[in-house]
Order: structure tokens, then sequence, then C-alpha cells
């Protein structure tokens, strides 16, 4: 269980920096700032979110079935990746609770 832990934390930190930088970075920069040339430069950020976020979701699900969560419990970790802090306050909470 100790391997599903570590991958969890690890993707679970990737997802809530990249939901952080989506929301905080690229969507003002594109809907508040008219500036394409700053736009240009964040396009990276919602194209690796997009990529990111399906492994975290694979990621909460195993982790998830190998600590036989319910599937309720499971798609609170999951939808918890969609939320800018969310999947960080996740994060700790698993980490808390199986350490």
């Amino acid at each position: 269980m100790k391997n599903e832990i570590l991958r969890f934390r690890v993707m679970a930190l990737i997802a809530g920096v990249m939901s952080l930088l989506l929301w905080f970075v690229y969507l003002p920069v594109k809907y508040l700032l008219d500036n394409p040339d700053l736009l240009s430069n964040v396009m990276w950020i919602p194209m690796a979110h997009g990529y990111l976020y399906p492994v975290y979701v694979l990621t909460a699900i195993q982790f998830a079935a190998k600590a036989k969560w319910s599937l309720m419990r499971m798609l609170g970790l999951i939808l918890a990746g969609t939320l800018p802090i969310a999947s960080i306050v996740a994060e700790r909470r698993v980490v808390r609770t199986y350490s």
C-alpha cells in the first residue's frame, strides 16, 4: 500500500499545482488581459493539465480500490482534482490516515 500512497501523493500534488496554474494564471490571462504574446507563453498550462488530470484520476482509482473505499468516497477523491486546493487537501488527509 506504501507505493500506492506515494503515487497518489505525487499525482495529487501535481494535479493541485496544475489546477492552480490553470485557474489563477491561464484563465485570467486568457479572459482578463488582452495580450496575445502572454497568452502564447502560458498556452502549455491547459494542455499539460489535460494530460495529467486523467493520470491523477487513474491513480486515485487505484489507491481507492487498494484501500477498499466505497464508490462515493472514490468519486470524492476523483472530484478533488477539479478544484485548485482540494487535491492537496485530499493528499494530506490520505497521508494522515494511512501513515
